[in-house]
């Protein structure tokens, strides 16, 4: 014998904190509406009726228009911020490797001691004098 069974539709309910939250998050660019749709699993048009609801710049009667590129512009900026940060990193890596090149040569060759050696004891001169 087979039951007849029926889905049973949730519904959730979600805190005002919660919603302002995701109101803020879209406000201030972390995040797209597709974007917070697919991480908290809550349709678009719930979220922009939040949107509608809760944000600060919204007036009566406009409508919140999320450009497309906007996104794509965000990751070009930060790759490209990327790229130059690591050719920066790379500058100073060379920088380094060749100072460390010259303090070897200057110690090999010219048997001059660049670098401190703190395994030495302090010399005489560093005790504190005894005001007369």
């Amino acid at each position: 014998m087979r039951a007849n069974l029926k889905q049973i539709r949730k519904q959730r309910k979600y805190s005002e904190d919660f919603k302002r939250s995701i109101v803020d998050s879209f406000e201030k660019g972390e995040f797209s509406v597709l974007q917070l749709e697919k991480m908290y699993g809550i349709r678009n048009a719930l979220i922009y009726n939040w949107v509608y609801k809760f944000s600060n710049f919204n007036e009566k009667g406009c409508r919140v228009v999320e450009m497309e590129n906007s996104n794509q512009n965000k990751l070009k900026e930060l790759a490209s911020k990327v790229k130059e940060l690591e050719q920066i990193v790379g500058q100073k890596q060379i920088a380094i490797e060749y100072l460390e090149k010259m303090i070897e040569l200057a110690k090999t060759d010219l048997n001059i001691d660049i670098k401190k050696n703190y395994s030495l004891p302090p010399s005489v001169g560093s005790d504190l004098t005894k005001k007369k």
